[in-house]
């Protein structure tokens, strides 16, 4: 990660963090490296943004650093993450951006930056835009008469994503009740479009964005509010997204919930059935749970793990040729059909296999035992040295022997703070609490901050 960038774009507090400041000068460098990379074409670049207050004001200020190093800047308006990345790898732009801060509350916003296969951006590039943010590099020449870049209109290009995802059902959901959790969001602008196509009776909440009600109390963050709707209107399923619909959890017809490691394993045994599981492997991060990995285990699916993040995963599925990643969390990724996380196609492919095995998706997903979790933060001074003491080492040993195939135990830094995360996850809450507790105060006593 850098030093402004994370591992989902540049994200911070609206004027504070992230400032309109620095959403110029990304556009500045951006509108001029893309043109570098092709010498006398002008750079195209594709912006979408969510419900935020603050994203409007962003996008006027990329815009602005866009047309001033020459490139033209096609705006899709209020849209998902993924329908970003689709119209950039489809439509041949040199990049594309999405102003969102994801689950995050209103008042903080991101950048994403996407490259033009789809993906999100290189490394080697992120280091290039926060030299020039930090003015390490040299000014970047402003265009000048004919060379200065246009803004386009391009609702177009969601609406050809929406025909795009309409496209992807094997069948019709005709005579499915379907519940849809918008969070107040992106997804508001695309979701129900898709399910009525599909002839679904599609139920909506969460649909009325304001500019300061995204992700409060709603959506994929905050699921109560759909497991109730779901009870309460007898529907068969809903799906709850967040804030740029690149996450999706889902809820059964008795109100339970689905979340990220239930619907890998679902769509996942699903797959391997029809010999669609390229690798017989799932993608899977750390962070799943030590039940998703037993039920793949019974069922003869192999699994990779990776760090915490969906670059990650999608880094290692497009290394390997796997189909199918994600995390606990709903980042859910079909790389047949999107290179990032996708809540819309994660919901079509969760109704493929309810529809194509005639099953609820309670039955589907019952087979998943979810073990109890506990996850304990301690701050440290030295994440690295906390993380490779000694006795931490030798005490975490100790209950990973103890717990031997009836659980595991997981030391992770968090990529933000100076804290070291202990996760537990055992037979039951007394067992994780005990064991989490055992190396939380060895972690205390050798490397809590003084």
């Amino acid at each position: 990660m850098g030093k402004y960038f994370g591992t989902d774009g540049f994200r911070g507090e609206a004027n504070v963090g992230l400032t309109v400041e620095n959403a110029f000068r990304v556009g500045r460098f951006l509108g001029w490296y893309c043109g570098q990379q092709n010498p006398g074409q002008a750079c195209r670049v594709v912006i979408g943004k969510d419900t935020r207050r603050s994203s409007y004001m962003f996008e006027y200020a990329l815009v602005a650093g866009l047309t001033a190093s020459g490139a033209d800047a096609y705006l899709l308006h209020v849209t998902t993450t993924p329908s970003v990345s689709y119209v950039v790898r489809t439509e041949r732009f040199d990049c594309g951006i999405m102003i969102s801060a994801s689950h995050n509350p209103y008042y903080d916003n991101g950048i994403k930056v996407i490259n033009g296969k789809g993906e999100k951006l290189e490394e080697s590039v992120i280091v290039k835009i926060e030299d020039y943010l930090d003015g390490k590099t040299g000014e970047i020449p402003l265009a000048t008469r004919e060379k200065i870049g246009r803004t386009v209109d391009y609702a177009a290009g969601r609406n050809r994503y929406i025909g795009y995802l309409i496209s992807l059902a094997t069948r019709s959901f005709k005579g499915k009740r379907i519940g849809l959790d918008c969070a107040n969001g992106s997804s508001s602008s695309v979701a129900k479009n898709v399910f009525d196509a599909l002839g679904a009776e599609t139920h909506v909440i969460n649909s009325s964005p304001d500019g300061f009600n995204i992700n409060t109390d709603c959506g994929s963050t905050h699921i109560d509010g759909l497991r109730k709707f779901v009870r309460e209107n007898g529907l068969d399923v809903g799906f709850a997204y967040d804030g740029d619909a690149d996450r999706c959890l889902a809820v059964d017809e008795d109100g339970n919930l689905v979340d990220g490691d239930k619907i890998l394993y679902v769509c996942g045994k699903y797959m391997k059935e029809n010999g669609t599981l390229v690798g017989n492997t799932v993608v899977t991060t750390v962070m799943s749970n030590f039940g998703l990995y037993k039920a793949f285990d019974r069922e003869g699916i192999r699994y990779e793990k990776t760090a915490v993040g969906d670059k990650y995963v999608y880094e290692n599925m497009s290394k390997n040729g796997y189909v199918l990643g994600g995390e606990q969390s709903g980042h859910i990724i079909f790389s047949k059909y999107e290179t990032t996380g996708d809540g819309i196609v994660t919901s079509l492919k969760i109704m493929e296999a309810m529809l194509e095995k005639k099953e609820t998706l309670g039955k589907l997903a019952s087979e998943v035992t979810i073990y109890p979790q506990v996850l304990k933060n301690v701050r440290v001074a030295d994440k690295e040295a906390a993380q490779n003491d000694p006795a931490v080492l030798a005490e975490a040993r100790q209950v990973a022997d103890l717990l031997g195939d009836t659980g595991r135990i997981l030391l992770r830094p968090s990529g933000t703070e100076p804290v070291i995360r202990v996760m537990v996850e055992a037979e039951s809450d007394a067992l994780c609490e005990k064991y989490a507790d055992r190396v939380v105060r060895v972690l205390e006593d050798r490397a809590g901050e003084r």
